[in-house]
């Protein structure tokens, strides 16, 4: 957590906290010293998932003790043609399982309902790369920021944009009590000689 008081010391300028600031640049740093929710998430399935697969091949090669040798060859083929089919399943959900993490962190905190937009995404459009990027997702959330733009959260705009309501017009007055009542007094004409 060193990396964090390092980044407050940075963004603190006479005893005040830039929290902007601050919040920009632990989220660019986070993903350098802890692991994502949803890449855990994603490695404990995997690991469970291998954990009942070695399960059932520990099973299997029991039941192999007990197969006689004219029904051994058979068993064998039947065995490998399952074992093909379960580990093309495992791979296929786990592509999956990968895409909809990499969705739901591209979208996270952006989107009004993460589920919503998450339906939208066509994910036999997007392709999973080596190093566990998503090549098309970019381009299919900026498409959907377009065409359905209403459900994405606006950005907020910086703060020196003009805001709503009232605005302040002519020399800002002091923070004196005086001299508002003297101002207010002069603009209702009410001045008393001093």
């Amino acid at each position: 957590m060193e990396w964090i008081l390092k980044l407050i010391e940075k963004h603190t300028k006479d005893g005040q906290l830039d929290q902007g600031e601050l919040m920009k640049d632990i989220n660019k740093e986070f993903p350098k010293y802890a692991v994502p929710k949803e890449q855990y998430n994603a490695l404990a399935e995997t690991k469970k998932k291998l954990e009942e697969d070695l399960e059932t091949r520990d099973k299997q090669l029991e039941d192999l003790k007990e197969i006689d040798v004219d029904g051994l060859k058979e068993q064998i083929e039947t065995l490998q043609q399952e074992n093909q089919t379960t580990k093309e399943t495992y791979e296929k959900e786990l592509k999956e399982l990968q895409l909809n993490n990499a969705i739901k962190l591209a979208i996270n905190g952006k989107v009004h309902d993460e589920d919503i937009v998450s339906q939208l995404i066509k994910k036999d459009e997007l392709v999973l790369s080596e190093d566990g990027k998503v090549v098309g997702l970019d381009e299919q959330i900026n498409s959907l920021k377009e065409t359905k733009g209403f459900l994405f959260i606006e950005e907020k705009q910086d703060e020196q944009e003009e805001q709503p309501g009232f605005q302040k017009v002519g020399n800002e007055q002091p923070n004196n009590p005086q001299a508002m009542d003297d101002a207010i007094a002069a603009a209702f004409g009410n001045l008393e000689e001093k």
